[in-house]
């Protein structure tokens, strides 16, 4: 399994990389790229929602009115779930929404989604690009080569690079991440994904782990 490389212009550069079938080309597993998405959107969550309980209500505390005798049904103070501006019975407290997920079951999520952006024809691999100083128009041409200037897209870098990030960090629809960085919603969420040449090898290793 091959791929072309392009330059940054858009135009083919002759050279080409090899692909691992067992990273691009498997049958996806729906299940695990649902599971790897669900962790990944559930660590998203603050889990900081309040509501006060009865005995975290300021009020009064005197019995409204005698328990027996009035016909109606028994109650207390001014602080029951039952009137306005109670206590909540049962209501939300501040959790953590993250659970876990082994590593394996991850590995697949991705393998899945890359195999199934490849049969899109939706990845695409780029000569490795070093810009002087960040600057967002450069990276806007770089889009536009490729017409995904309107498009959902993400670039895989196979090592830090402050100047792409920076040059792309203003882009609503344009996501930059280093190769060990990529969970399943993000390739999910892209329209496009453009891998830069020397990210290739390292992200395909990265997952026969």
């Amino acid at each position: 399994m091959e791929l072309v490389v392009y330059d940054k212009a858009g135009n083919e550069t002759g050279r080409k990389v090899n692909l691992d079938e067992s990273v691009f080309g498997i049958e996806p597993n729906e299940h695990a790229v649902y599971l790897e998405v669900k962790q990944y959107l559930a660590a998203q969550r603050q889990g900081t929602h309040k509501s006060k309980e009865r005995s975290e209500i300021t009020a009064s505390t005197r019995k409204l009115k005698k328990q027996k005798g009035s016909g109606s049904a028994r109650y207390g103070d001014i602080k029951s779930p039952i009137f306005k501006g109670g206590g909540r019975v049962f209501g939300p407290k501040p959790r953590d929404y993250g659970f876990k997920l082994n590593k394996a079951v991850k590995r697949l999520a991705k393998r899945s989604m890359l195999s199934r952006k490849m049969k899109d024809n939706s990845i695409k691999v780029l000569e490795d690009l070093n810009l002087e100083v960040p600057k967002t128009k450069d990276f806007v041409r770089l889009l536009d080569a490729f017409n995904v200037a309107e498009k959902k897209s993400l670039f895989v870098l196979p090592e830090t690079n402050e100047n792409l990030y920076l040059s792309s960090r203003n882009l609503q629809k344009t996501k930059v991440l280093k190769y060990n960085e990529i969970s399943s919603y993000d390739l999910a969420n892209a329209g496009e994904i453009f891998f830069f040449e020397g990210a290739v090898k390292k992200f395909q290793e990265n997952l026969k782990r």
